[in-house]
Order: C-alpha cells, then sequence, then structure tokens
C-alpha cells in the first residue's frame, strides 16, 4: 500500500467517523453499489483517481452519477473518497469497498454477528470445491452468483451479510472467495473495535479453553478477538493461530515437520 492510499484510506475513515452512528445498512449498500458502477466503467475510474484533478470538479461528478441514487450519507462520503489521493486505480476501488463494508457493519444490531456469519460461509464454500467454482469462476454472470447466494443465504443470515456477500461476489478483483470472506470478517470486525482470530486445532476446544485462548491474545494484542474455531485433524494436536498476517504454530505437526528438517540437514 503506497503512502498517497495510506493517508487516503485515513481520511475516508475519518469522514465516516465524523458522522458518529448515523451510518446505516442503506448506506453500506449504497457506497457497495457505487464501488461497483465506477470499477466497471474505466473512464469513470481514470477520472476519479486523476491526481491532477480538483476535488470539486470530482464531487460535481459524483453528485452527477451517484445523486439520485444513493443515501446523502454515502453521497458524502464518495465524494470524500474520490477527494483525496490514491496510489491506482484499484486502491480507490478497496477505499470504497472499505467504507461500505463498515457501515454495513455499523447497522448490525448484535456485535460479532456478521463476522461469525462470515467465518461460516467461509467454511461452508471451504468444503464445497463445487459452490467454490461457481462462486469463483471469472465465467459465471455475476447475477448468477448473486442469484446462488441469495438461494443458500437468505433467511439465514442478518441483512449485513447478504449484503456483504453479494457485494463480494460481484466483485471480487481478482481475490479468491475464502480470502475475499476473510478479508470482509476483518474489516467488520476492526469496525466494531475487535480483531478476528483463526484458531486451528486438532480437536474441538473446549469454552474455558477458548475463554483463555481469548483472554490471552487479548491481552497480547491490546485488543478484544473474536475467535474463529476451525477444526484439522492432521494437526495431531495443539493449535494453530492467524491474526492478521501474523501466525502462531503450535501444532504437533508443525513441530514433527521441523524436527525432521533439523534431522535431514
Amino acid at each position: 500500500m503506497g503512502s498517497a492510499t495510506r493517508e487516503a484510506l485515513a481520511s475516508s475513515r475519518a469522514a465516516l467517523a465524523a458522522h458518529g452512528g448515523t451510518a446505516d445498512l442503506a448506506t453500506g449498500e449504497s457506497l457497495l453499489s457505487a464501488g461497483r458502477v465506477i470499477g466497471e466503467s474505466s473512464q469513470l475510474l481514470s477520472a476519479l483517481v486523476d491526481p491532477a484533478a480538483d476535488a470539486a470538479p470530482k464531487a460535481v461528478l459524483i453528485a452527477k452519477v451517484f445523486g439520485p441514487a444513493v443515501t446523502p450519507f454515502a453521497l458524502d462520503l464518495l465524494q470524500a473518497v474520490t477527494a483525496a489521493r490514491w496510489s491506482s486505480h484499484t486502491d480507490l476501488l478497496a477505499g470504497i469497498e472499505d467504507l461500505g463494508l463498515r457501515c454495513a457493519a455499523s447497522s448490525a444490531a448484535v456485535a460479532g454477528v456478521v463476522e461469525a456469519e462470515l467465518f461460516s460461509f467461509g467454511a461452508t464454500v471451504a468444503g464445497n470445491a463445487e459452490l467454490e467454482l461457481a462462486l469463483a469462476s471469472k465465467l459465471g454472470l455475476p447475477q448468477a452468483k448473486v442469484g446462488l447466494v441469495d438461494a443458500i443465504l437468505t433467511g439465514k443470515v442478518t441483512d449485513q451479510t447478504l449484503v456483504i456477500v453479494r457485494h463480494l461476489v460481484q466483485q471480487p478483483r481478482g481475490r479468491r472467495i475464502g480470502e475475499l470472506l476473510r478479508y470482509a470478517a476483518s474489516v467488520v470486525a476492526d469496525q466494531s473495535g475487535t480483531r478476528v482470530a483463526t484458531v486451528t486445532s486438532a480437536s474441538s476446544l473446549a469454552p474455558a479453553q477458548l475463554d483463555r485462548l481469548r483472554t490471552n491474545l487479548s491481552a497480547r494484542y491490546g485488543r478484544r478477538l473474536t475467535i474463529n474455531l476451525v477444526v484439522d485433524p492432521s494437526l495431531v494436536g495443539g493449535v494453530r493461530v492467524q491474526i492478521g498476517d501474523d501466525v502462531i504454530d503450535g501444532s504437533i505437526a508443525t513441530r514433527l515437520k521441523d524436527l525432521r528438517l533439523q534431522l535431514a540437514g
């Protein structure tokens, strides 16, 4: 991520925070929809990313294209996002997506539920190669993918999760479906002041064990953690923890592998 994008992302999130608790699902959906429209128009995308263009003409362009179609708050945020300097076209789209996910997350009635639903759907996709192919195939039509998501999730998850997954399958931007869902869960968790820890264990952990692990990891990272548990018997024993790019691997399988490498060397 370039320095320009880091600054643009920070200013965009500040614009969201400045509105306090006014973010709602309609605004999140408006932002995600606008991001897809911008991503599908190379002309519009280039005009909005152009570093030589002033913010005022960009704001006028945003109002002309999206004014009647998005919520007033979404319009304000889109103008704030495009007023910033982004390092690339892709970074601008990522910035709009980030705000859309955060608005959707802010509108959830129960903290943590959206992250859990995204993780659960990710596990379902990972365990079904046919479903993963249908959602990830570049040959599949976006609306067909949305229809499949609706058939699987409607009535079973929150509206926030449904809006997020619908967006992800329509604008993957080269990312695999599992990566998309993990990324979205991490943004949603960050908006609620938490981080997501994926804990992989050879067998299920007791609630007391998970509580101790959550307490220890939260103290280490200085932030409340949402724990997602994955059971993988191939680990033999121990646990593997991933938080963002950090990996803490205490599994027996990894220890045995390291021992074999040492003996071979």
